[in-house]
């Protein structure tokens, strides 16, 4: 008799235990997709609102590399002497001035893009140190001279690093 006990709780139980089991497989299916559905909305909310931030900090980079290209720097940085190594290291002032302004906006642009920033930056910083320590350069006029005739033998930095800028923009917005 207490086989047909066993078989008898046995078939009470086995359903009982199979209903939990489905019931249990659905409930967690269901909240496993609600946390994905909650986790995605947020993440699109987030990116709403950091699209705006990261929109600004391409334009501040932008109008840094367009501040920092010779032609401009050297329009709007008058020389303070007429030495030579004065007038270079004031430009360098100025565009360390002007990257500094600019640093944090590295946490909302891609690692390859702050490069090109960062390496437009040094690019016309050396090419500013290098004409000075042309002897054919004598004063800060030469100097500024120099500086705008070897810019018209290629592109600048600042316009190659500014085109980079442009297609992540692109990328993005597309």
């Amino acid at each position: 008799m207490s086989i047909d006990k066993f078989i008898e709780v046995l078939l009470y139980a086995v359903p009982s235990l199979i209903t939990g089991g489905v019931a249990y497989y659905l409930f967690d299916s269901y909240f496993k997709d609600q946390q994905h559905t909650r986790r995605w909305l947020s993440q699109k909310e987030n990116q709403k609102q950091a699209l705006p931030l990261r929109l600004q900090a391409y334009e501040r980079l932008a109008l840094f590399l367009e501040r920092i290209s010779p032609a401009k720097l050297l329009i709007r940085v008058a020389p303070i002497s007429e030495n030579k190594v004065d007038y270079q290291n004031f430009l360098i002032q100025n565009i360390e001035q002007e990257y500094e302004h600019n640093m944090t906006q590295q946490i909302y642009i891609t690692d390859e893009c702050w490069t090109m920033v960062l390496t437009a930056k040094n690019t016309i910083i050396q090419n500013i140190r290098k004409t000075t320590l042309d002897a054919s350069v004598t004063n800060a006029d030469q100097l500024r001279e120099k500086i705008l005739s070897n810019m018209l033998d290629g592109n600048s930095a600042s316009q190659l690093a500014l085109s980079y800028l442009k297609t992540e923009v692109i990328d993005i917005l597309g």
